[in-house]
């Protein structure tokens, strides 16, 4: 299908409303649910809301945005690791990044108290670990001047074992409360959400957002091989290095704020490609508003489905998402067999 100016505009507005909708739901719901004209009152004038302005502004906004900003992050290096290694099962999992990010966050969960640290340790912990797996990945993939997607790959998944395997020994030898934080976190979880760890989210998110976005032609390119993309004018080796560092940098972050939360950069860009098309000029700000989008409804359900109990976003993601996924790669089965 292809890409006109008005196609784009289309979809790119009607993926905003999409967000803008399960914003504002957010919002509303809760264990004490607002009206729409207390969040409306709140937001225009915060300083006279009373007791509804400290229940939006300081507890379900800075969730809501976080949980856009690590849905979005997700959603995008999903669709660049899809494109990367040619393989529309990968998602931002599959290179070991978010082993690494979640080993140094477990380190930092489990080690801390003995150290003297807090919770506030575990992002730059989680983050140093997802840049330190990704100079991994350079040095152990990279041959010479080139970067193979199966040494990618294969990496990711030997580093991803051994991340597990590390992962569950620091939870059999930390305490009880550290055991039940180390689970909690593993599994995915938006409850701690800090304006200060927001920002630098959205900052790697900006940055991944313009490397993809400034190099979709060549992600266009680069799904059909190498050779061909080479032979097209394409220096793939610079892209890849850029895409991969881009990518694992908003992974990062996103682990290192909100755990291992599943099935997000799985999900919205094999969706989203099966309704939209391959061009990843469309599909990237498309999975950006989308991932962002599907986070904040998920989060939204694990705070409500409960009452006053709350569940894990990833628990949720995860009930969501395998159904789905399991549902869109049967269709897209059959839809190759027709052909």
């Amino acid at each position: 299908m292809i890409l006109t100016r008005t196609r784009f505009v289309v979809v790119v507005t009607l993926m905003f409303l999409l967000v803008l909708a399960s914003g504002w739901f957010s919002l509303l719901l809760g264990p004490s649910d607002l009206t729409f004209a207390q969040v409306w009152g709140v937001l225009v004038d915060p300083d006279a809301a009373g007791p509804a302005g400290d229940i939006v502004l300081r507890i379900r906004l800075p969730r809501t945005v976080l949980a856009l900003l690590v849905g979005a992050s997700l959603s995008v290096s999903g669709v660049v690791f899809q494109a990367l290694l040619r393989n529309p099962l990968a998602d931002p999992f599959v290179l070991g990044v978010s082993g690494g990010a979640a080993l140094g966050g477990i380190l930092a969960l489990s080690l801390g108290t003995a150290a003297g640290f807090g919770y506030a340790a575990v992002p730059p912990a989680a983050f140093a670990g997802a840049l330190l797996t990704t100079l991994l990945l350079y040095l152990i993939a990279g041959v010479g001047d080139r970067v193979s997607s199966n040494s990618l790959l294969l990496t990711g998944v030997v580093f991803n074992a051994f991340a597990s395997a590390a992962i569950v020994f620091l939870a059999s030898i930390a305490g009880l409360t550290e055991g039940s934080q180390i689970f909690i976190w593993l599994i995915g979880n938006l409850s701690a959400a800090r304006t200060d760890v927001a920002v630098w989210v959205a900052v790697f998110l900006f940055i991944g957002l313009a490397c993809s976005g400034v190099l979709a032609r060549s992600l266009n390119l680069l799904v059909l091989g190498d050779e061909p993309a080479e032979q097209l004018g394409v220096p793939i080796e610079t892209h890849k290095r850029i895409l991969l560092l881009a990518t694992s940098l908003m992974v990062g972050a996103a682990v290192s704020v909100a755990g291992l939360v599943g099935f997000v950069g799985l999900i919205i860009p094999h969706l989203l490609r099966l309704i939209l098309g391959p061009d990843h000029r469309l599909l990237i700000p498309a999975a950006a508003l989308g991932g962002g989008a599907f986070l904040v409804i998920c989060d939204t359900v694990a705070r409500t489905m409960l009452g006053g109990r709350e569940l894990p976003v990833g628990a949720i993601t995860a009930l969501v998402g395998g159904p789905l996924f399991l549902y869109l790669l049967r269709r897209h089965h059959q839809r190759a067999f027709a052909q």
